[in-house]
């Protein structure tokens, strides 16, 4: 039977309705904290993701690489990362063993803009999830992880 107009409705009687607002409402804060450093949430995630490789991985990750990391459609971080380049803050250089391949690295312009947004995304991170209580932190990301998880 489906829902009548005069059903009433709430996101905690449905968890992906509640994921998909609770969602809306962290993006937006995020958004919000990205936008005065000319930034959008994905291009601070792919910067993040392109940093992370060079500083911990084997130095520049391929365009593939940082895809997969972030979980970002591979056409969409071409695209996310040809305009990183024009703005100046990565460079794309081809792969030195696969002609089709192009590694990805920040310009120190985009590790100044990295610098200055990782605070701000913390920040917005420890206002959303400081409202969960401590000792049930590690437990949430670990379901948030294992619901991240393909099959």
């Amino acid at each position: 039977m489906s829902p009548g107009p005069t059903t009433t409705f709430s996101a905690g009687d449905s968890p992906g309705l509640a994921l998909w607002r609770a969602t809306l409402a962290w993006q937006r804060r995020v958004r919000a904290a990205l936008e005065p450093l000319g930034l959008t949430h994905v291009q601070f995630v792919l910067l993040t993701v392109a940093w992370w490789h060079e500083e911990h991985g084997d130095g520049a990750a391929t365009q593939t690489v940082v895809a997969t990391t972030a979980g970002t459609d591979p056409m969409m971080t071409s695209q996310v990362l040809r305009r990183l380049e024009a703005d100046g803050l990565v460079r794309r250089e081809p792969h030195p063993d696969d002609a089709r391949a192009r590694c990805v690295g920040l310009t120190d312009e985009g590790r100044a803009r990295l610098a200055a947004a990782l605070p701000a995304v913390e920040a917005v991170d420890a206002e959303v999830f400081g409202r969960i209580p401590a000792r049930e932190r590690d437990a949430f990301v670990r379901r948030l992880v294992t619901l991240a998880a393909e099959e």
